[in-house]
């Protein structure tokens, strides 16, 4: 899962890298404006962390420019200027959500989880199948397989496996699981995910196939398409 960092402060582009990186995010860099539209407009990335005030070309008119050009990729800017007038206009040339600096890291990581949540829920909206390997989920049934042979799943379970399922190939933390498959708050202490994961691996990775589910420790879960 990459994430484009666009802030011309070395201090916090450097912090932003690290922090991302620990929680498992791919990430690019860039600390002007016209090399940040460059890569918004030419790479794939499931989220942009975009300041607004930028050498080269501002963070509004980059923006504006990835919106005119068709890119809907989830952009979260951060930026000083606190005014609802500058926060509305913001929001207004495209951006998803704005976020005033400075800012607690860990309202930054929620908004981005929220964020990347949100779009790879739209993207699934227009299908109603979804496959990895010879897992199978037929959203309209509620019914999954693997290898044709139909798995008991519980409600919970269920939307647990399609939410590692929408994500496939991409680290998601336990607070992403948390939230969208319980729809409140994740508690640190609470070990409620590993609970779900441990049953739900035991439907799915069956005896003899190849396992599908991979922990990624200190982080969360990622399911991997080969195995």
């Amino acid at each position: 899962m990459r994430i484009l960092v666009i802030e011309d402060n070395q201090t916090t582009r450097e912090y932003l890298q690290k922090a991302l990186q620990e929680q498992g995010y791919e990430v690019d860099l860039a600390d002007n404006g016209q090399d940040g539209l460059f890569l918004a407009l030419e790479g794939k990335y499931q989220l942009i962390l975009l300041d607004r005030m930028l050498p080269k070309l501002d963070g509004l008119t980059v923006l504006s420019t990835l919106r005119k050009a068709g890119k809907e990729t989830p952009v979260l800017i951060l930026s000083a200027l606190d005014s609802v007038s500058e926060r509305v206009k913001g929001l207004r040339e495209g951006g998803d959500d704005y976020l005033i600096k400075p800012f607690a890291l860990s309202e930054l990581l929620v908004r981005i989880e929220i964020l990347i949540q949100r779009k790879g829920n739209t993207s699934q909206q227009l299908t109603s199948t979804l496959q990895v390997a010879d897992l199978k989920m037929d959203l309209l049934s509620h019914k999954a397989f693997r290898g044709g042979n139909e798995l008991t799943l519980q409600p919970k379970e269920f939307k647990l496996l399609r939410y590692l399922m929408e994500h496939s190939g991409q680290v998601v933390s336990r607070s992403m699981l948390f939230e969208a498959v319980w729809d409140y708050q994740f508690d640190p202490q609470t070990n409620v995910i590993d609970v779900h994961m441990a049953r739900l691996r035991k439907k799915v990775e069956l005896d003899g196939v190849t396992p599908l589910l991979e922990t990624v420790r200190g982080i969360g879960y990622r399911m991997v398409e080969n195995g």
